[in-house]
């Protein structure tokens, strides 16, 4: 699959799509964030619709990054992976909360491996093409997939909490920041 995902050198209105969309999805998950550790040591009605709801944003999110890129006409089957592993997400989440915290940590972190796998090895293909701003991505799909081994180990541990899924959801915010703003400057110095 690492070979077949590719993607076109962007224009720059698909560089300002992009870079607005980055700024959108730092925003999420900061809201997200917040809202998950101030409930992160109970499964709560609240705290289990907050779950859903990230991996269900992550699949709009790459339902408009996709329209973007078919738009150049160019591959993506990238943005299909996130798609269908955000979808199984959301589902594993679902039906993980009726579990109990330890359930909601594998399910995580299964797709933060999965998920951070897929973003690595997009934003590594972006950035051979020319694509600014895809090194905070590479380095985030890096953590994300370290991470989620490490959401699966808490799910053992007796005192396992949400909050380090808060944690990881604004780090991944901050990394969308940053390649807004370099996506920005390129587009100035492009």
């Amino acid at each position: 699959m690492a070979s077949s995902i590719t993607a076109p050198a962007p224009t720059m209105t698909d560089t300002g799509a992009l870079r607005r969309l980055y700024f959108l999805r730092f925003g999420f998950a900061s809201v997200w964030a917040v809202l998950v550790f101030a409930t992160a040591h109970s499964l709560s009605p609240l705290s289990a619709t907050l779950l859903v709801i990230y991996p269900l944003f992550d699949v709009a999110c790459a339902v408009v990054d996709l329209r973007s890129a078919r738009a150049n006409q160019g591959p993506v089957r990238g943005l299909y992976a996130n798609i269908a592993l955000s979808a199984l997400t959301t589902a594993g989440l679902a039906a993980a909360a009726a579990s109990g915290i330890p359930a909601v940590l594998r399910v995580w972190g299964a797709w933060a491996i999965t998920a951070g796998a897929v973003q690595l090895i997009v934003g590594a293909l972006r950035r051979r093409r020319g694509m600014a701003g895809q090194w905070p991505m590479i380095l985030s799909g890096a953590i994300s997939t370290l991470a989620g081994a490490s959401f699966i180990a808490q799910a053992s541990k007796s005192n396992a909490s949400l909050s380090s899924l808060a944690g990881y959801a604004f780090l991944g915010g901050v990394f969308f920041l940053v390649s807004a703003l370099r996506l920005g400057r390129a587009d100035r110095t492009g």
